[in-house]
């Protein structure tokens, strides 16, 4: 892991949050004076008092939901970086094998790659696709995550696998609770379709079918807003999750050589920074004899944009710690739900609205 990265980008959003910094070995240690807490809390106070002319509560249509409290206020989670072949049920079994290894060193939560049980290209969607709605034999990826996450007790976000139904195929995340029931289906909303001439081209919408709703799951482990790969360039969707009071985003994606380098890190770090939560997400590790080489680089990003914790491209499994009181302890410091301009812009919900 990039370790000395992570404690340096820690280290800068505590000092830019904290008054009485003391740096120690290359870490931020935090030190509040009893005289420095007072005022502290009375700018927080001033700064988040609305104006009512900008009406910030109309510039989330409906208004934003109050942040919940969670199950669990800090937990590990586990990032499990895999390496994929061909072979499928070597697939499902060194999944399972990298599951149990996150859970006995303390994982609460674990995340999966992207498309983890197979090779990504639309000539193989089709083939190892499975009938999660049909379940057993017909879906053997999705009866080892339930049956894993059941015996380990742990809440799964389990990557992404190719969905059968009907005759529509879906790159489809499966979130397990830690009774090994089934909390949640995203299917992948924005499919990736990109042309970049000279370096990558490649079209999801030749096999797969783009998902109709966004996905929010209460769990064990807090509330979590989840979005597959190409689904993180989209802000409106982490804004949306914010809204619908998310503690923690996590996205599986497999971004590639050419976009990978440029956008991976940022657009985890800008979903963090500008909804102030909570992002993860998992990736395959990379296999430079693969049709598709993916870029690998795992990571935890915190409310402020920092990087906790993240990886290389080779197979390993990030562990690191969510603490959920940092998410209000930002929100305080840069109080942002006060200050938008619900005058000037508004995001609208559609689902929520429509079911009131």
């Amino acid at each position: 892991m990039r370790a000395a990265a992570a404690a340096t980008a820690t280290a800068t959003a505590a000092a830019l949050l904290a008054p009485g910094v003391k740096l120690c070995a290359g870490r931020a240690r935090v030190s509040f004076s009893s005289s420095s807490r007072l005022p502290l809390r009375r700018v927080a106070a001033m700064a988040s008092a609305p104006n009512s002319s900008f009406r910030p509560e109309e510039a989330r249509s409906p208004p934003a939901l109050e942040l919940p409290t969670p199950p669990l206020s800090k937990f590990k989670v586990a990032l499990c970086q895999l390496s994929v072949t061909a072979d499928k049920s070597r697939n499902i079994a060194h999944a399972r094998a990298a599951i149990e290894k996150a859970a006995s060193d303390g994982a609460k939560l674990v995340l999966l790659p992207e498309i983890w049980n197979g090779p990504y290209s639309n000539d193989s969607f089709p083939e190892y696709a499975e009938d999660i709605e049909a379940g057993g034999d017909a879906a053997p990826s999705f009866s080892m995550m339930s049956e894993v996450a059941h015996s380990l007790q742990i809440t799964l976000v389990g990557g992404s696998i190719a969905e059968r139904s009907g005759n529509n195929l879906y790159n489809t995340c499966c979130v397990f609770g830690s009774d090994g029931q089934l909390k949640g289906k995203h299917r992948k909303i924005h499919l990736f379709d990109i042309d970049i001439p000279g370096k990558i081209t490649f079209k999801e919408s030749k096999t797969l079918t783009a998902g109709q709703s966004p996905t929010v799951v209460d769990t064990d482990v807090g509330r979590i807003g989840i979005g597959i790969c190409y689904d993180i360039r989209f802000q409106e969707l982490a804004m949306l999750y914010a809204a619908r009071g998310a503690h923690l985003l996590c996205y599986p994606g497999a971004f590639n050589m050419t976009t990978g380098p440029l956008h991976w890190e940022l657009l985890q770090r800008a979903r963090a920074a500008d909804n102030q939560l909570f992002v993860a997400t998992c990736g395959p590790a990379r296999d430079t004899s693969a049709g598709y080489v993916a870029w690998g680089h795992s990571t935890l990003v915190g409310p402020f944009g920092e990087v906790i914790a993240t990886t290389e491209h080779e197979e390993v499994t990030v562990i690191a710690d969510i603490d959920y009181s940092l998410i209000e302890q930002r929100r305080q410091f840069l109080p942002l739900q006060h200050q938008r301009r619900g005058d000037l812009y508004q995001l609208v919900d559609v689902q929520r609205l429509g079911s009131q």
